[in-house]
């Protein structure tokens, strides 16, 4: 069974997840963007120790403590797609831009496609590639407990900002109805911010991607 606990770390608030097989204990850190010490105390409370890093797109909020974390714990970085490159490269100029502490450049030690899957103890998780915030975007789905980590592809009530260099509206979209709606309403999601909610509730109210808008 699949358990996990939410972290919002940074002054952007991005929710960190710490996930862990119950069974096995093996466990790895989603998208730990920063304040390594709130996610050493969840590590202790639960009794917890890392065993990889997982990334949902290459932005600062979602990636900056990663290095720090993978060499205490002498663990791997994994994902994003590979398109993310770009964003990770640039992170230093972009953490001075935004008055975060500085961050380093790095590349993970696998990058990930769509269709891959990587396991956490006796779990399961399915990767699909969904660029539109980013071009390397992805999202980790676990189908047994239902529930997904969408990074910043999707919120309770909003979707992720295209803006950003080479971010894509209509690739969000497609990315968003083409790729989460077909896992189920039923499935919870953990976004990059904020309160988690269901594809189903998204699919019927969200005003960017729900359905009534796309007749």
């Amino acid at each position: 069974m699949l358990k996990f606990r939410i972290i919002p770390v940074t002054a952007f608030q991005q929710n960190c997840s710490v996930l862990w097989c119950d069974q096995t204990k093996q466990t790895v850190l989603v998208d730990p963007g920063g304040d390594i010490d709130r996610i050493q105390a969840v590590l202790s409370e639960e009794g917890l120790t890392p065993h990889a890093i997982w990334l949902t797109h290459g932005h600062l909020d979602h990636v900056a403590a990663s290095p720090d974390l993978a060499r205490q714990f002498d663990v791997p970085i994994i994902g994003p797609h590979r398109e993310d490159l770009f964003w990770l490269q640039d992170l230093p100029r972009f953490a001075a831009q935004v008055n975060f502490p500085p961050a380093e450049v790095f590349e993970p030690s696998q990058w990930l496609n769509d269709g891959d899957q990587l396991t956490l103890g006796n779990l399961t998780f399915d990767v699909l590639h969904c660029p539109g915030h980013t071009p390397g975007h992805v999202i980790f789905y676990e189908a047994t407990s239902q529930i997904a980590f969408v990074g910043d592809l999707l919120f309770a009530g909003s979707v992720g900002r295209t803006d950003f260099p080479r971010g894509n509206f209509n690739d969000l979209v497609q990315s968003i109805r083409g790729k989460l709606w077909p896992l189920g309403d039923d499935v919870r999601f953990v976004p990059g911010h904020g309160p988690m909610s269901t594809f189903g509730h998204e699919k019927h109210t969200n005003p960017f991607v729900a359905d009534k808008n796309f007749g």
